[in-house]
């Protein structure tokens, strides 16, 4: 068996719909595993995802507590979906992740998206979603290349060795 690779990938398009800290920081992580290894890198941000690319949300962002069913208490056990609606729960474990990030020298989403555009990676936004929620240019990081569309979206993602991955 041959260890050279017969269809290496070229490019990836990431698309993040949703603004928790663990979906735009898995993005961000993926995006630059990326561009570190000479591939090249679109982000797509659309819908809730937009959180992680607006200037004044993106360093704010929390982690989504109720409905996830891999929450865990410290030790292990599964947090019941109940304890995510006390007053401040929220807060304490987006605060507690933001911790353990920090341990691990994981930089703030503004920083992140940095290393990504120097490494040569790309931002959009997705169109209908700015629009919808009445998002605009100003009120991104000065990263993000545009606000597009879902075709141009395609356009950027095509390619012999291209993949779009949906997180």
């Amino acid at each position: 068996m041959s260890t050279e690779k017969s269809n290496p990938v070229k490019k990836v398009s990431i698309i993040c719909s949703k603004g928790t800290i663990e979906d735009v920081y898995a993005a961000l992580v993926m995006g630059n595993g990326a561009v570190m290894e000479g591939i090249e890198a679109n982000l797509f941000f659309t819908f809730f995802g937009l959180e992680g690319i607006m200037k004044k949300r993106m360093d704010k962002l929390h982690t989504g507590i109720v409905g996830n069913p891999a929450m865990r208490l410290p030790g292990g056990a599964r947090m019941p979906t109940l304890l995510g609606i006390i007053p401040g729960m929220e807060a304490m474990v987006s605060s507690m992740m933001k911790s353990q990030m920090d341990k691990l020298d994981v930089p703030p989403v503004s920083e992140f998206i940095e290393l990504f555009v120097a490494g040569g990676g790309n931002l959009y936004a997705c169109k209908l979603a700015a629009d919808m929620f009445k998002v605009t240019k100003e009120d991104l990081n000065e990263h993000v290349k545009g606000i597009i569309t879902v075709g141009e979206f395609y356009e950027h993602a095509g390619g012999e060795g291209a993949h779009i991955i949906f997180t």
